[in-house]
């Protein structure tokens, strides 16, 4: 060992001896009596990275376990190889495409071979991987010139990947090697198939579905449940992204590069505004017949609920609807009777933080026609106030109300199913970066956090990261388990968005120190962006001669703008 250069443990908190060019592997050996799991990844210097990469000089290395934030990560993509690869091996030069997560796993199809995907081939897959698992064979980590690297993927197929790569400016690439097949990830893989013990994969509408570890249960495979509308709003994108040719990142930056962003955006918001102005002509043709006199309208965290409130307002207005809008946080109980979350923090997001009982009675008299006095929840006393304020519906009037517990039947509990109609609207990406690599919704909805937060509230990135997880811990418990329950699914995603984010998304990840936890994942997301040309940067923007004027070709009532700045609607 050369005792000049040492690692930082934070698993075992010591240093210890190494060699230059040691792997996190080679150290891992010789600690590993002393953690009490096997690491499937580790954090070096608050970056994740593979068990393979090797050391040079002092860093401070962080061992992950399967079953972590991080680790899963890396499981389940490790675990997309090892599903590429059987199908390789069972049929060769077929094009396995993994779409997005639904149902608890990830959506997988042959692409033009959907007949091939019977229950008995299916299972034949499984078997493979369960073979090549068995195998323990190594993925091992390779960087060349990004030139080589697409002549490499050119020769086995992957087109996808090629206009990925030709359209980036990387001058090399990280890709890895299975046996006799290579492929690249945006993140780090397993030290070797091995490590995947826990999978699934199962026949699913038109493909399949792969099922990673029970999160309860690191040691068995999940299992999958029933999404039946979300599956169908996934897939209406996805045809519509067939149509415009566009269902990858290469495409989209060759788009960009050609000139072609004026007809990428005008046509993504030609398309909300059809999905408004769909699910507006069905709560008026319900409300005609007697019903949908509350619209609910409820969806996860930066998933652009305000101004797909404001916009289906305005195409209800069309069809000469008025809404009338109530606001939840109004019948917030007093704080001294707000439920406390697990670390002891006054629990604004509990569905039991409301009034639900004054809530359902001020409902009912407002359906039957009567004039309601409406509260106001004072945030500076902790106290619910009324100032006068009243509120009745008349002809041709609906209740208007977004929220998290919208879809959540214990909150309308008294106001009968036919009077409701909830929309449940969240950012289902569907734009793949290529066809083994989906873009998370959960990443695209925190980029636009990140954004809004910084922009808006003064909320720096890294403070907005580390108050994720309790974001999604929430939305887990509040809000997507009751996702079914909607009259109609809104995909609030724009095929644009992320290109347009980049750069301020960039220029605010930058901004997170590499001495903090939250740096694993800025880094992660920086990697991320690096795939997306940037709209900004093209000379589609037209120069405005007005001061102060966006030169953008993003208009006002856009959902993005509720996150880049320059909304029209007021708020």
């Amino acid at each position: 060992m050369n005792n000049d250069l040492k690692i930082f443990c934070k698993n075992t908190q010591e240093y210890i001896d190494i060699d230059g060019g040691d792997t996190l592997q080679d150290i891992y050996e010789t600690i590993e009596k002393r953690l009490p799991f096997k690491p499937i990844c580790a954090l070096v210097n608050n970056k994740i990275e593979d068990l393979r990469f090797p050391v040079y000089s002092p860093k401070m290395v962080e061992y992950v376990e399967a079953c972590s934030q991080h680790g899963i990560r890396v499981y389940i993509h490790s675990l997309c190889m090892v599903l590429y690869k059987a199908i390789e091996d069972l049929f060769p030069g077929k094009r396995l495409r993994i779409e997005h997560s639904i149902s608890g796993g990830y959506y997988c199809k042959i692409k033009h071979e959907e007949e091939l995907l019977t229950p008995e081939n299916i299972e034949r897959i499984k078997v493979r991987m369960q073979e090549i698992v068995d195998q323990d064979i190594k993925f091992v980590r390779r960087e060349r010139l990004s030139t080589d690297v697409v002549e490499m993927f050119r020769k086995q197929g992957l087109n996808d990947k090629v206009r990925l790569l030709e359209s980036s400016d990387d001058l090399y690439t990280v890709y890895y090697k299975l046996d006799n097949i290579i492929d690249s990830y945006y993140e780090p893989l397993a030290p070797s198939t091995g490590h995947l013990k826990a999978f699934d994969l199962e026949p699913y509408k038109d493909g399949m579905l792969l099922l990673g570890p029970d999160p309860e249960d690191e040691t068995k495979p999940r299992k999958s449940y029933p999404m039946e509308k979300m599956y169908k709003a996934f897939t209406d994108y996805v045809k519509f992204n067939d149509i415009v040719g566009l269902d990858d990142v290469g495409t989209l930056n060759i788009g960009i590069e050609k000139g072609w962003a004026p007809e990428i955006i005008n046509v993504a918001e030609a398309l909300h505004d059809k999905m408004f102005a769909r699910i507006a002509d069905d709560i008026t043709e319900r409300y005609h017949n007697g019903g949908a006199r509350v619209v609910l309208i409820a969806g996860p965290s930066s998933s652009g609920k305000t101004t797909s409130s404001k916009r289906l307002a305005i195409q209800l207005l069309t069809n000469y609807i008025v809404p009338k809008v109530i606001s939840l946080d109004n019948y917030f109980v007093d704080r001294a009777h707000t439920p406390r979350d697990e670390n002891g923090d006054y629990d604004y997001e509990s569905l039991y933080a409301l009034d639900l009982e004054q809530f359902n009675n001020d409902l009912k008299a407002l359906i039957n026609g009567e004039e309601v006095k409406m509260p106001t929840y004072n945030f500076h006393t902790g106290e619910r106030e009324y100032r006068g304020d009243t509120l009745q519906l008349k002809e041709n009037n609906i209740l208007l109300m977004e929220g998290i517990h919208g879809l959540n039947p214990e909150l309308t509990k008294e106001i009968s199913e036919e009077m409701k109609y909830r929309v449940y609207v969240s950012a289902l990406t569907t734009l793949s970066i290529d066809d083994h690599n989906w873009v998370s919704t959960s990443d695209n909805r925190l980029l636009r956090r990140i954004v809004r937060d910084y922009k808006y509230r003064g909320v720096n990135a890294q403070s907005t990261i580390a108050r994720w997880p309790s974001v999604r811990r929430g939305e887990e418990k509040w809000i997507f388990p009751y996702q079914e329950n909607a009259d109609a699914m809104l995909n609030s995603s724009l095929l644009f968005e992320l290109a347009v984010m980049k750069d301020q998304a960039e220029h605010i990840l930058k901004q997170v120190p590499n001495n903090v936890p939250e740096y694993a994942i800025a880094s992660r997301l920086l990697r991320f962006l690096k795939y997306f040309k940037s709209i900004a940067d093209t000379p589609t923007a037209i120069p405005s001669t007005i001061p102060g004027a966006s030169t953008t070709l993003i208009p006002g009532t856009s959902l993005i703008r509720e996150f880049l700045g320059g909304s029209s609607f007021r708020d």
